[in-house]
């Protein structure tokens, strides 16, 4: 009998695990358990889903069920792994919809039970109307509440950015919304200055925003449903539906209770081949944690493009080959309204808590040069290491034409480049795309200007 490999869900990191595994090995037998409806899916596309800007289901799904199968890839669909047994190699499996158990045996295991929404211990957490958003089910529970007759008003509880993209979703369906969060500017990874755009831009699309004020309890009402909101503060928010925006966990329950090794933060601590220190067991996507290259600091990241690097380097090293997960830089984009968004590297606490002294400087430019049609403001705003002047991060906020330029910041972050080489990159040029200096080269060269005036003591 050939060698068998179980892999513990077939999303982003489970599908590319199984997928690489077998490639290379096709005398492998895999058996891939999911719990949910669907395998290999965009996350990331439900809060669009839900807003009807993706018109179907199926429009978010990469790889079918049926699509893994015809690769060779046994796959257990609505069935639910329910332990591990690393003594003998089993994990025993439930399905969800007849009730069936059973166990399977494994020579390789992989751990991709991605993550769980956070739920905050608070009075009425539990109650239907309550939904987290997270996995394809809970999209489709969620477009199903927001249907129901009768629901005209959302409260979101957490302004991060799941938290403002479902708002706006459901701005978009004509429902009124009100987003609570205890921080004192939306999506608390970004410095409060670029927050206080965020935050514009969310009110100027109809979002009431209660920040600095976190939920104490959820109203419920006779029926057992939700309909209401209490803060902190003592403020009182009317409901027909809320939804949890206060982001996610890593789903590590399982592997707790096997005896698979945790880390400092939370997640499954792994290697850079993504191995648990089990011989044979893996482990890949949100449930595990990534060192950030900058800070040095283990870090748990819900993220499908790490979740899809992280399985296709755990199945490469099983199907007998070589790779490396190299680490995050805390790379992000998103677009609040009509706004873009995105971050790369460290946020000023961030760089702060990690030990670095540094200067900031803050750009207000143009996507395209001033003159030509279409132009629209951006603001760029980067961290540079004093002294040296290292690059350590960069947060951008703008119109249409802006964010994407975060991913020139990221590689040379990822390189370790300084503000002073940033300035002098050979960028394109054209008035439709930018102005002759990019915004990126003039905020490069106002942080240089910084940390020359600091090495001075001005």
């Amino acid at each position: 009998m050939g060698q068998r490999l179980v892999v513990i869900g077939l999303d982003a990191a489970g599908g590319s695990a199984a997928s690489q595994a077998r490639k290379r090995r096709p005398d492998l037998e895999v058996v891939a358990f999911e719990r949910g409806r669907a395998t290999s899916y965009s996350a990331c596309g439900i809060p669009y889903w839900v807003s009807g800007a993706v018109r179907s289901e199926e429009a978010l799904i990469a790889r079918t069920p049926e699509q893994h199968r015809a690769n060779g890839i046994d796959v257990r669909m609505r069935t639910e792994v329910t332990a591990i047994d690393l003594r003998s190699r089993t994990v025993s499996w439930r399905d969800l919809d007849d009730g069936r158990e059973g166990s399977e045996g494994f020579d390789e295991l992989v751990y991709a039970a991605g993550s769980v929404p956070m739920r905050p211990p608070v009075p009425g957490i539990d109650a239907a109307g309550v939904h987290g958003v997270q996995v394809l089910d809970d999209g489709v529970a969620l477009r199903e509440e927001l249907s129901r007759p009768g629901v005209r008003r959302v409260v979101v509880v957490g302004g991060g950015y799941i938290g403002l993209e479902i708002a706006e979703a459901c701005r978009v369906r004509g429902l009124e919304v009100t987003v609570v969060d205890r921080s004192p500017t939306p999506v608390g990874t970004f410095d409060p200055d670029v927050g206080e755009f965020i935050a514009d831009a969310a009110r100027g699309n109809g979002i009431d925003l209660v920040l600095s004020d976190a939920v104490s309890r959820i109203e419920v009402d006779d029926d057992g449903r939700a309909c209401g909101v209490v803060t902190g503060s003592g403020r009182q928010i009317e409901a027909d539906v809320v939804v949890l925006g206060l982001g996610v966990r890593p789903n590590v329950a399982l592997a707790r209770e096997a005896g698979i090794p945790l880390g400092a933060s939370g997640g499954i601590a792994v290697d850079v081949r993504m191995r648990t220190g089990i011989e044979g067991v893996w482990a890949a996507g949100d449930c595990v944690e990534s060192w950030h290259r900058l800070s040095g600091q283990r870090m748990v990241v819900a993220l499908g493009t790490h979740a899809n690097k992280q399985g296709r380097v755990a199945g490469i090293n099983i199907g007998g080959g070589y790779a490396t997960f190299p680490g995050v830089i805390g790379t992000a984009i998103t677009k609040v309204c009509d706004l873009e968004v995105a971050r790369t590297g460290l946020s000023s606490a961030e760089a702060q808590e990690a030990g670095f002294s540094f200067v900031t400087a803050s750009v207000d430019s143009t996507t395209r040069a001033g003159y030509f049609p279409g132009a629209e403001p951006i603001r760029i705003k980067m961290i540079a290491e004093r002294r040296s002047g290292r690059l350590l991060g960069a947060q951008i906020v703008g119109r249409a034409g802006s964010a994407k330029r975060i991913d020139t910041l990221a590689v040379c972050i990822w390189e370790g480049m300084g503000v002073e080489e940033v300035l002098s990159l050979d960028l394109s040029y054209a008035p439709p795309f930018s102005p002759v200096w990019d915004p990126v080269l003039i905020t490069a060269r106002k942080a240089f200007e910084a940390v020359e005036a600091d090495a001075r003591g001005e």
